[in-house]
């Protein structure tokens, strides 16, 4: 994947912002139920939510609208593609990268035919604790170094069918344990248990760490969110490098300077 493969994603979705969601078709699957009596469930703050800028599915206004459009293009695609894992990163810090995981998760939780689990793989900075706002006892960390079951670390919040799988405690040498067997067996056991089912991995920066490339085969694609005017032309170019071998689901602009809505994907 070249640089200009990017640019020209970015200037796509600049120009089709404005695509109706509703006109995009997706396959029909089954509403689902599911129990969660298994695992922790947390009821969420709204105010808490609103706060850091988290959608709650509640209310219909352009944020919410945006996600929907956001979801019907990741949905075609994963469905295109047979994909249900992927990973969301960025290229530095700042980009809005696990705002975005976050949200489309809910998004997709909040559409009733799948269930979703949202996975917190950036090992050194946690935060998807920290916009739901509830306190840790058990986290990945705790599977990964320990002996804690993976059921002990999931927390249902409460908004649609998403689990969150947090991080409690940050780890160093995070591209090791990202390879590790014990992850490999995670991301198996999260693809293939339910048909249902779509993975989100919310990812360090591309540039800051090895731990995409790292971890990236063991997934499906890669969302690349990227904020307008933040990233430089050799950042970016430095990403298309690093993300040369990878399938890449698509683009997410974030905090456009033109005067549409924010958050549309473009996939090609």
């Amino acid at each position: 994947m070249s640089l200009d493969y990017i640019t020209k994603a970015v200037q796509q979705a600049q120009q089709e912002r404005n695509i109706d969601a509703h006109k995009a078709k997706v396959t029909a699957i089954k509403r689902i139920e599911v129990n969660y009596d298994q695992i922790r469930t947390e009821t969420v703050s709204e105010q808490h939510l609103h706060e850091r800028r988290i959608i709650s599915g509640l209310c219909d206004t352009e944020q919410v609208n945006s996600y929907k459009m956001l979801r019907t293009a990741v949905l075609q695609r994963l469905q295109k593609n047979g994909w249900n894992t992927f990973g969301v990163t960025s290229s530095i810090a700042g980009e809005g990268k696990t705002r975005t995981a976050i949200n489309l998760s809910i998004s997709l939780a909040m559409e009733g035919n799948h269930t979703v689990l949202l996975v917190d793989a950036d090992l050194q900075r946690p935060a998807i604790h920290k916009y739901f706002g509830y306190a840790l006892e058990k986290g990945l960390n705790d599977y990964l170094v320990g002996d804690t079951p993976i059921k002990d670390t999931l927390i249902h919040v409460a908004i649609g069918n998403l689990v969150t799988l947090p991080v409690r405690k940050p780890l160093q040498n995070s591209s090791g344990y990202l390879r590790s067997p014990k992850m490999a067996t995670l991301v198996e056991e999260a693809k293939t248990r339910y048909s249902s089912r779509i993975v989100v991995f919310d990812l360090p920066p591309l540039l800051s760490t090895d731990d995409v490339i790292a971890f990236s085969p063991l997934l499906d694609s890669i969302l690349l969110v990227i904020e307008d005017g933040a990233v430089t032309h050799e950042e970016l170019a430095r990403s298309a490098e690093l993300l040369k071998d990878t399938n890449l689901l698509g683009t997410v602009l974030n905090k456009s300077k033109e005067k549409i809505m924010g958050y549309g994907p473009s996939y090609y």
